[in-house]
């Protein structure tokens, strides 16, 4: 069972509209049970990353992730905010995040380049084992970037007056800056490989 992770912060229900359009069955998740058959997890995200953390606390949703993509290894893909979070610390609201990945969140230099970013990207992606992506255009909308410190969990790269981190990968865990809802055709196929079953 595919589930988006609702927490009322989020964009859930545009990305369910997108997964259903790509003619999967899917549901969202709000508690912790929602997530005991899970084979594939998305967490969306908008807002701020002080507000994500906290709703999926309120919710106790934090440690059920873990357990989920952690423990059981269950195909995990992050979206936006949905992808900060993942790292130890974000500037944004000066917020400890879950601290899966290694690294932090930083705000775009305001003085070189408008922020928040908005609109369509080129992302270009290493190869990464379980599923590919191709390079393409891409929608983003964020003034906030990750800076992994394992450059090994960089999945994808784009450029705004400088080169920054557009997608990351560690094992089971997947996760993108943009908007894959949100990218037309390219952000479709991406959804469609990552939500495809595996033999």
């Amino acid at each position: 069972m595919i589930k988006i992770i609702d927490y009322k912060a989020g964009n859930a229900p545009s990305v369910l509209r997108a997964v259903a359009h790509l003619g999967y069955d899917a549901d969202f998740a709000r508690a912790p049970r929602d997530l005991e058959a899970a084979t594939r997890i998305i967490l969306p995200g908008v807002g701020s990353a002080g507000a994500t953390m906290e709703s999926l606390r309120e919710l106790d949703l934090a440690g059920a992730l873990e357990i989920a993509a952690l423990q059981k290894k269950v195909l995990f893909m992050g979206i936006c905010v949905g992808m900060q979070i993942l790292f130890e610390y974000s500037e944004e609201d000066k917020v400890r995040c879950l601290g899966w990945l290694k690294g932090r969140v930083v705000r775009f230099d305001a003085s070189k380049v408008r922020v928040p970013q908005m609109g369509w990207n080129r992302v270009v992606f290493k190869e990464r084992a379980g599923f590919a992506a191709r390079d393409d255009y891409f929608y983003f909308v964020n003034s906030y970037y990750a800076q992994p410190e394992n450059t090994l969990d960089v999945w994808g790269t784009s450029d705004y007056n400088g080169a920054f981190t557009a997608a990351v990968c560690r094992d089971n865990i997947y996760a993108t800056q943009f908007h894959a809802e949100k990218s037309g055709e390219a952000g479709l196929a991406l959804l469609d490989d990552f939500l495809r079953p595996r033999i």
